[in-house]
């Protein structure tokens, strides 16, 4: 049985990672050590031929998982709206994020405006939030984790060494397992 096989028959959704024609997607995620502790995010871009356009992380000092993977998609949206990209697809494995779409109040107040500011510059694109399970989202984890050790916002126009192999397998359409003891 392949791997897809497998994945269809316990009913798991899989995304393919290409956006569709003429879109970009970003795919986010954050990182939390402690509780609250320090924390950072990460995102990479891709056009509909899965190429690289462009991935960032950046520290946010301390945090909840919530409030970092919260700041890691309101980066993905301001920076793609700073693009002109209007066609974005943002996927990240929070569903708590993909929740906060429906329902602002959820938002801590610290964040709430910032995150009302994103869903009115969301308005302006065609725009989807979807979520993908942690095993599709090893690169913006991989940028994520980078980012503990950032001193500033960091912004790479090439791939990353630490997710050179994630990014080739996802480009691939490679699943990626993690098993838990």
């Amino acid at each position: 049985m392949t791997d897809f096989s497998i994945l269809k028959n316990f009913n798991v959704t899989i995304h393919p990672p290409n956006a569709p024609k003429d879109w970009i997607k970003c795919n986010s995620d954050g990182s939390a050590q402690g509780v609250p502790g320090l924390a950072s995010c990460g995102g990479i871009y891709r056009n509909a031929n899965a190429e690289h356009l462009g991935s960032f992380f950046f520290n946010i000092g301390v945090g909840s998982s919530f409030q970092v993977e919260l700041i890691g998609a309101m980066l993905a949206i301001e920076i793609a709206d700073s693009m002109n990209w209007r066609k974005f697809w943002l996927e990240t494995d929070s569903k708590m994020v993909v929740q906060a779409l429906q329902n602002p109040q959820m938002v801590p107040w610290k964040l709430r405006n910032r995150w009302l500011n994103c869903l009115f510059l969301s308005q302006s694109m065609s725009f989807m939030l979807t979520h993908i399970y942690r095993e599709g989202n090893h690169c913006a984890d991989k940028l994520a984790n980078l980012g503990l050790n950032a001193q500033q916002f960091t912004w790479l126009d090439y791939v990353h060494i630490e997710m050179a192999t994630n990014f080739n397998r996802n480009r691939l359409s490679l699943p990626c397992f993690r098993f838990v003891h």
